[in-house]
């Protein structure tokens, strides 16, 4: 989830610098870790690139306190995050380069769309024609120990 942020965080214009929208973006990356830990399981291992909002003490802290691993790509190593690059490849060719939002709150609208679809409807060759949310809901539920509440099944 939140590794998703930091390509999000480059559509800023200069309308949101001018209007004050920045030290609340910069914030970002903390509340998305934060929720994605209050609804759904932790994860083994967290990596990002080094940018600042990703080694801020705040964002560490999260995660050492979750005992997560941090790991973070090199420097000058793109293809570490290949799968991620690809998505914000595919969003901005497919969404946000083929249309204009008036603001922030609209471009989230179309941004959360467009994941729900990618996640839930898209099938992707990569694995095997079925959806992302598919194959993670069904490698979260064989996971569960027994008598623990599962996660739903894909739609």
């Amino acid at each position: 989830m939140a590794s998703v942020v930091l390509p999000f965080l480059s559509l800023i214009t200069s309308t949101e610098v001018c209007s004050g929208e920045i030290p609340r973006l910069l914030a970002l990356p903390k509340g998305v870790l934060k929720e994605s830990l209050s609804l759904y399981p932790k994860p083994e291992i967290f990596n990002t690139d080094q940018g600042s909002q990703y080694t801020a003490k705040a964002h560490v802290e999260i995660l050492k306190k979750y005992d997560i691993k941090i790991s973070m790509d090199g420097k000058g190593r793109a293809t570490d995050n290949i799968c991620i690059e690809r998505f914000w490849r595919s969003i901005k060719y497919e969404e946000i380069y083929l249309n204009e939002y008036k603001n922030i709150k609209v471009l989230r609208k179309a941004i959360e769309n467009y994941m729900t679809k990618y996640n839930s409807k898209r099938l992707h060759s990569a694995i095997d024609y079925k959806t992302p949310n598919e194959v993670y809901y069904n490698y979260i539920n064989n996971l569960a120990p027994k008598g623990e509440k599962k996660l739903p099944k894909a739609s």
